[in-house]
């Protein structure tokens, strides 16, 4: 806005030449004049196309036709200003007093192009000499009300490769004293045209604003119902200081009404967003927010960061410091979801590509929703669309997380991590993970895992990785193992397992193990079987063993675990059983039963069989023995 100004500036002082030389010059040489000062203040040519057409009451008014105002040198996308025309409206008494007194400039229909070159240079820098630095000046100059109607704002980025548009520009700028209170009003469309942004604000001391100095501003922007304000002190450097506040009732449509897209993020992450901090911006581009007092949706935190807007992404800095954070709709069921089964609703991760950057977070608990964590320490490394969640000593289920996780959105969606848990309370964490409350106890252990996919379904049917468990004391409920061992009947009932380990591999959404080791009063209990991560289903075979039954020779009863995780068929599997338990019974029956038809044949045949030969052996030695006695006699 700064070279708009001087523009103005530039054109009062044309219009103190116009209105002296009124009477005694023709109206094509008072546009000549003025095109002459205009292009004094800003270094650039200025061109004025069809007639100037001049009146004198009940003011000295002069309208132009199609204005235009050149490029920097350097600029190949044609004028940096245009308008259809220009309307200057000058009071005739103050001209009296030897002070100019415009009472109304109009820009019609501009067309204003804000550039940045591919070496970063700006079009915006106007080299000519201040608008009232002319010789033989006014004494005073005033701007009553500067007009822009219906204009239209381009902005190229040759460095970025962007090119944004503002539409429907309407401006009204109310100058009483360059040395005093300007008041502009504003509203321009950004992106929804029924969402329109507003802009009013307040600059104490204009012409020390022009001169680069830090001036008294109040600023307020609103869209959509928000509302944005800045009170503190700007500079036509880029620079300004103090306090921002803001409510937006609904980011999406904020966001949309800035053309910066409409995106609704998840609930906890600002639908709707309270703000209130210090902020220093430094050249437009370096923005440091201190003791942010930010709220999005129920959630409350505390923010000081630093963000450099002139990366090639926005790069921050940040520490962050919350209460009790609910994140649960972060993995919250959608549609798609079925009993049973993961949710196939599409994971929107297009916000880990908006900015780079490092932030430490601490909060009291964090609600993950399918997983609770207490008083945590989380550093976040933003990186190209890939983040990186560093766990140190995070609370967690009564115990401690540790390790990393990652989510990497720059070829499709991945998540993965290598994380450890000490001590954490089994029963929780399953049943908040897997919805399983069957087992309870203090666990420990480690999982790698790596996961691909745009849908929580697709992800967990794609899991690989490897890891390792083990429990102390603890229960399993729904079957009692020392009853199984009695009797027979392996349902109801609850076991209590005094240690418990297993390793275990991932592939394809498939858990495998096949060492687990289960300890029990008078029991070991070995096991191995396929656990369905996203299938979430189990077929496992556990296979306990009381080794000091039957006088020190042990019972074995395997037992079947098979169905949806939540609600398994538990069943004893008998004949395995019989095959354990009695082969020595068995063998021993079959070596009598073998014995007695050995002693049946030798006595009806009169075959014997030897130690270690089988009856058939022994009936085709006896029937070769034979032959070769046939064979004998007829020799003879």
């Amino acid at each position: 806005m700064r070279w708009m100004l001087r523009i103005a500036g530039s054109l009062a002082v044309a219009a103190l030449l116009l209105s002296v030389a009124v009477l005694l010059l023709p109206g094509e040489r008072i546009a000549q004049v003025a095109l002459e000062r205009i292009e004094a203040a800003t270094g650039r040519a200025v061109t004025v196309e069809g007639d100037v057409d001049i009146g004198y009451f009940p003011m000295l008014r002069v309208r132009t036709g199609a204005l235009r105002v050149a490029n920097a040198d350097w600029s190949q996308s044609g004028p940096m200003l245009e308008a259809r025309g220009l309307s200057i409206g000058v009071e005739t008494l103050p001209l009296l007093r030897g002070e100019i007194r415009i009472d109304a400039l109009e820009l019609d229909r501009p067309r204003v192009l804000l550039e940045r070159g591919r070496d970063g240079r700006v079009n915006w820098t106007l080299d000519g000499m201040p608008a009232d630095s002319a010789a033989g000046g006014p004494t005073a100059i005033g701007l009553d009300r500067m007009r822009i109607r219906d204009g239209l704002v381009l902005f190229l980025d040759h460095v970025e490769g962007v090119r944004r548009s503002f539409d429907g520009v309407t401006a009204e700028l109310t100058v009483p004293d360059l040395a005093g209170r300007a008041d502009l009003e504003m509203s321009l469309i950004a992106g929804d045209p029924e969402e329109p942004l507003r802009l009013t604000a307040s600059i104490d001391g204009l012409a020390a604003f022009f001169e680069g100095g830090a001036v008294p501003v109040e600023a307020e922007l609103t869209a959509a119902k928000g509302r944005v304000t800045f009170t503190g002190r700007t500079s036509p450097a880029g620079d300004a200081a103090d306090q921002i506040v803001a409510g937006l009732p609904s980011a999406e449509r904020f966001a949309r009404a800035a053309g910066l897209g409409g995106v609704a993020p998840p609930e906890g992450l600002g639908r709707s967003i309270t703000a209130s901090g210090k902020m220093v911006l430094k050249g437009g581009t370096q923005l440091s927010l201190r003791q942010l007092d930010l709220r999005l949706d129920h959630n409350a935190l505390m923010v000081d960061a630093d963000l450099d807007l002139a990366a090639e992404r926005p790069a921050m800095t940040a520490r962050i410091a919350a209460g009790n954070l609910d994140l649960s709709a972060l993995t919250a069921g959608g549609d798609g979801t079925a009993a049973g089964q993961w949710s196939s609703a599409p994971i929107d991760a297009d916000a880990l590509g908006l900015l780079d950057g490092r932030a430490r977070l601490t909060a009291e608990s964090i609600d993950l929703g399918s997983l609770k964590l207490g008083a945590s320490d989380i550093a976040i490394t933003l990186d190209r669309s890939r983040a990186v969640f560093a766990l140190s000593q995070v609370a967690a289920y009564g115990g401690v997380l540790g390790g990393e996780f990652v989510a990497n959105n720059r070829n499709g969606l991945s998540v993965g991590g290598s994380v450890t848990m000490r001590d954490v309370e089994a029963k929780d964490l399953l049943s908040d993970l897997a919805e399983v409350e069957r087992f309870s106890g203090k666990a420990s252990g480690r999982i790698k895992f790596l996961g691909v996919g745009q849908s929580p379904r697709a992800i967990m049917s794609s899991l690989k990785g490897d890891g390792a468990f083990e429990m102390g004391r603890g229960r399993i409920a729904g079957f009692d193992l020392d009853k199984l061992m009695r009797t027979g009947e392996a349902g109801g009932g609850t076991t209590i397992f005094d240690a418990l380990t297993a390793g275990f591999t991932l592939t394809g959404g498939n858990m495998q193990n096949d060492d687990l080791k289960l300890v029990l009063p008078g029991i070991e209990a070995s096991g191995k079987g396929r656990i369905g991560i996203g299938t979430r289903d189990i077929d496992y075979l556990l296979t306990p063993v009381a080794p000091r039954a039957r006088d020190g020779r042990g019972v074995a009863i395997p037992v079947r675990i098979r169905g949806l995780w939540s609600n398994p068929k538990v069943s004893a599997d008998m004949r395995a059983a019989v095959e354990i338990n009695f082969a020595d019974e068995k063998k021993a029956l079959q070596d009598k039963a073998e014995h007695a038809v050995k002693k049946k044949i030798e006595e009806k045949l009169g075959v014997p069989v030897q130690d270690g030969q089988s009856l058939e052996d022994a009936v085709r030695q006896k029937a070769q023995e034979k032959l070769l006695e046939g064979l004998g006699k007829l020799v003879k």
